[in-house]
């Protein structure tokens, strides 16, 4: 079972918004702004830089965002609703969980320390067509995400997408996306995959069967 992380398992825009303040501070760079937290929640970081500095600035202040979210970005880091019990549901059914992210591996795996979530693998620096084929390498029959991204990546694995709006993204993006199935938070995870672990109906009525075409 894979998990996104940022927006999907914990909040992260307190952490990222620090980081953005302090790097400015630092730099000058002309990120502390509502919209750059918001670019960077539906978009990997290298891309979004790089397409608003020239390459030399985009790279340094990249690296130096990296740098200064151990400090700023981590601490700013929480669980979101639901998400220690779905890691749960899954282990409860025997299921191994994994997290498939864009983040910056190390900075991953010490956001996750600090909310006190432990997961049988980690795999950052995945963006987008790498997130997908990391979760077909791992044979991931689920993929927990937030943004279309994840809905591509999911796809592009030959899992089954369980989208959530606790991120940037609308229902109707995600559904537009690809997602057959669209929850409001990971509170109703552990539901819905108890339901698809016995076979019974989804809350919207539909088979099983077609919506998770592999039982997790």
């Amino acid at each position: 079972m894979g998990f996104d992380l940022d927006m999907t398992l914990v909040d992260s825009r307190p952490g990222i918004a620090a980081t953005l303040s302090e790097l400015a501070a630092e730099t000058g760079a002309p990120v502390a702004t509502d919209e750059m937290l918001d670019a960077l929640l539906r978009r990997n970081l290298d891309l979004e830089f790089g397409e608003r500095f020239e390459p030399d600035l985009a790279v340094r202040w990249a690296d130096r965002f990296r740098e200064l979210y151990v400090t700023h970005g981590v601490p700013g880091t929480s669980l979101l609703p639901g998400a220690g019990e779905s890691i749960a549901a899954v282990r409860e059914l025997g299921g191994w969980c994994i997290v498939v992210t864009a983040k910056y591996e190390p900075n991953a795996l010490r956001c996750l320390a600090q909310v006190g979530l432990e997961v049988d693998a980690v795999f950052g620096w995945r963006y987008a067509d790498a997130k997908g084929d990391t979760l077909r390498d791992e044979g991931a029959l689920v993929y927990v995400g937030d943004t279309p991204n994840d809905v591509r990546a999911a796809t592009r694995a030959g899992a089954h997408i369980v989208a959530v709006t606790t991120g940037p993204h609308r229902e109707d993006e995600l559904r537009a996306a690809g997602a057959a199935t669209v929850l409001d938070s990971l509170v109703h995870f552990p539901g819905w995959l108890l339901e698809q672990a016995v076979g019974s109906p989804d809350a919207d009525g539909d088979d099983p069967a077609t919506t998770a075409p592999r039982s997790p």
